[in-house]
């Protein structure tokens, strides 16, 4: 299957769970918003240019703004983490050539330990932004604080869960050529 059409299949079953699934659970004293639908952006492959990436988080984003009526938000924070996704890459892959021998971020291609560390930082700067956007204030700091983390546990705890049910078949390629 062509990655054109695996991420147009992925785009649509992310803004399908996330719309009809996730944002039907009630909020747990207006504390917990699961959010899965960046993942998406996770996945794209290594080989994403930075346009291409940020259109992605935009189209994804504003899918989701349409859905949940909220103006904007989730574009913004898609957008963010698109534009800070290969700075965090090229921070924790140290080895030449992970990028040439394996296709997208995965457990496989980058260690769980690197991995974690992706997904964990992305997650928190996506919710962080997200929620800030959502209050327009600093004013109740602990509210912010517990909400985003209490967040970012429940859609980190969600993450795992989806890697580890959704295996990737990812091969390592040695001839880049």
């Amino acid at each position: 299957m062509s990655n054109l059409v695996k991420n147009i299949i992925r785009f649509i079953l992310f803004i399908l769970v996330q719309v009809f699934v996730l944002n039907q659970v009630p909020p747990l004293h207006h504390l917990i918003n699961p959010y899965l639908y960046f993942l998406f952006i996770l996945w794209l492959p290594f080989k994403t240019g930075r346009r291409t990436l940020m259109l992605q988080a935009l189209a994804i984003g504003l899918a989701l703004d349409y859905f949940t009526k909220t103006p904007g938000l989730h574009a913004a924070s898609c957008v963010l983490i698109a534009y800070l996704r290969p700075f965090l890459i090229n921070i924790l892959i140290t080895q030449e050539g992970v990028e040439a021998n394996y296709e997208e971020p995965s457990i496989k291609s980058m260690g769980f330990a690197s991995y974690f560390v992706y997904v964990s930082v992305l997650t928190f700067i996506h919710h962080a932004f997200l929620f800030l956007l959502e209050a327009l204030q600093f004013a109740g700091v602990l509210y912010f604080i517990g909400k985003t983390l209490f967040s970012v546990a429940i859609s980190l705890f969600l993450i795992l869960i989806t890697e580890l049910l959704f295996v990737r078949k990812q091969k390592f390629r040695t001839n880049t050529a």
